[in-house]
């Protein structure tokens, strides 16, 4: 197409090019948004509007009834925000208990997995494991219901540079634990040596001036650590040999590894997932286990859930929906009605249950696989790791199927304590899942001795988790392949009629219980839209 714009007229592309080297990307954003060229998916509100109760009137639009399929975080959420809205809400939970998978592990707890028997938790007083989300990141909206609720919390520390990486098959360095700092310091100075060297080759044709070239090689020297002659040769930042002490004693610097040793040790891969958005250094959780969200919830939330009720079909009318569900305490067959109903159950476990949606969405939610992620707690009579190691939080990276070893972020300097002795996801929660409680407590405990060797001796309970084979959930969370979120996820995203669909997998913050919070309030905002107009 030729162009259609006259001499001297700046396209809006060079405008918002010029707006951005002026103001950032924010200012693009905003001056996007002033001229049209966002969508109202791509626009998102600053802050959610919660439902105004006077906007209900005794009519007909008063007494409108809504039912909840999953006393989950979304389930809650939106039965929280609509019941102050003045919405007549139930909500049907299959389980005993609330949060789904948000869930806390301590002595007495019980579950039984598919095709096993019952598991029970035979930890000491006071002791506790996550067996589902277990940190949260300072921005989530999760945060905001803390805050509201009251939930005391307590620091996370999701970074600790004196734990290990240890890897097997990677080299001179393999079966070797090594802290993390030292692993760090290595791969960033050798790193930044080859780049600092590389500067001033020719070959790279960097769109750089002398000075600019000058103050990128200090940057460099002082990122990596390098010497004036641009080499690496270890620093204070991996630690020492032999530690500082009093007087004269100034300590000795580690040698570093050989830049062969560290490239193929592998520990290199690992540094990217601390610098992932969500993955911050600086985290939390509350005292005592992550399920104080859930009861603070249902605190709030009072005789609006009806445990035991195991959802057997939706039905939809013209005029409302009609739930029929199972009393697994009684056996009873039960039904409710509403006008709208908003299904949180996983799609992993919907696409099960009977229900008269459209053929599209149907398919939609047939089409959709859930990520495998194991966990197990082991209790051991001393906390080795902090007496022993001085390892007080964060983790330890393996290439093992364990993949990683979680220290408590509580409970610091007691007798007792409880770590997470793996956290496997994909493949190797597969295989470890497919074991016995029993031989996943062996696999453990033999993987995670080859770290630290303190763990026969020490060990006293465990209790473990395998989130494909935990009834109402047959998945860690919603696995969207790129393809599907262009495809089939705008069908989940629309409701069928009068059901609406929220939970974390409705929405973009997968995995993490903000994905379930933010959906359910899209959905509240929606319904609560619809009933305005009716």
């Amino acid at each position: 197409m030729e162009s259609t714009k006259t001499p001297g007229e700046m396209s809006r592309r060079q405008f918002l090019s010029t707006v951005g080297k002026l103001g950032g990307g924010a200012a693009v954003f905003s001056v996007m948004g002033t001229l049209g060229l966002l969508s109202p998916e791509t626009l998102k509100a600053a802050d959610f509007v919660p439902p105004d109760k006077n906007d209900l009137s005794m009519g007909k639009r008063g007494g409108k009834k809504i039912v909840i399929l999953g006393a989950g975080i979304a389930g809650m959420t939106a039965a929280y925000e609509l019941g102050q809205a003045g919405y007549d809400c139930t909500i049907l939970e299959a389980r005993a208990r609330s949060g789904g998978r948000i869930w806390s592990v301590r002595r007495g707890t019980t579950v039984a997995e598919t095709g096993s028997p019952k598991q029970v938790a035979r930890f000491a007083d006071g002791l506790y494991f996550n067996a589902g989300p277990m940190r949260i990141p300072q921005f989530h909206v999760t945060m905001e219901y803390i805050r509201k609720f009251g939930i005391p919390i307590e620091p996370f520390n999701n970074v600790n540079d004196h734990a290990y990486y240890y890897n097997e098959n990677a080299g001179e360095l393999s079966g070797k634990k090594i802290r993390k700092r030292e692993a760090k310091a290595d791969v960033r100075g050798y790193v930044t040596e080859l780049m600092a060297k590389a500067v001033n080759q020719p070959a790279l044709d960097l769109p750089l001036t002398a000075d600019e070239k000058e103050k990128l090689v200090a940057y460099l020297r002082t990122e990596g650590g390098l010497d004036a002659d641009l080499f690496y040769k270890g620093t204070s930042r991996g630690g020492y040999k032999d530690e500082p002490g009093a007087k004269l004693d100034a300590g000795v610097i580690r040698d570093p590894f050989s830049l062969n040793a560290i490239l193929n040790s592998g520990f290199g891969n690992y540094l990217s997932s601390e610098y992932s958005y969500d993955q911050q250094m600086m985290m939390f959780h509350p005292v005592g286990g992550i399920d104080a969200i859930p009861d603070a919830f249902e605190k709030r939330l009072k005789g609006k859930i009806q445990f035991h009720s195991e959802v057997t079909e939706i039905k939809q009318s013209e005029n409302g929906v009609t739930v029929l569900y199972k009393h697994l305490g009684t056996g009873e067959a039960l039904k409710v009605e509403a006008d709208y109903c908003i299904c949180t159950i996983p799609l992993s476990v919907l696409k099960s249950i009977k229900a008269d949606f459209s053929p599209e969405m149907k398919k939609a939610i047939d089409s959709i696989g859930y990520a495998s992620a194991g966990k197990i707690g082991l209790q051991f009579k001393r906390r080795f790791w902090e007496e022993d190691e001085q390892i007080y939080g964060g983790n330890t990276l393996t290439n093992m199927d364990i993949s990683s070893i979680y220290y408590p972020p509580t409970g610091y300097m007691q007798k007792k304590g409880l770590l997470l002795g793996y956290y496997a996801f994909g493949g190797n929660a597969d295989n470890i899942g497919a074991m016995s409680y029993q031989e996943r407590e062996a696999h453990a405990l033999r993987q995670g001795a080859k770290i630290h060797p303190q763990y026969h001796q020490e060990f006293e309970a465990s209790f473990s988790v395998d989130w494909k084979k935990i009834k109402y959930n047959l998945g860690g969370w919603v696995s969207y392949t790129g393809d599907q979120r262009k495809t089939v996820y705008p069908t989940l995203c629309k409701p069928d009629r009068r059901v609406y669909l929220a939970g974390e997998h409705m929405s973009y913050i997968t995995a993490w219980m903000a994905g379930g919070i933010e959906s359910a309030r899209a959905v509240v905002t929606e319904i609560h839209e619809r009933v305005m107009k009716e």
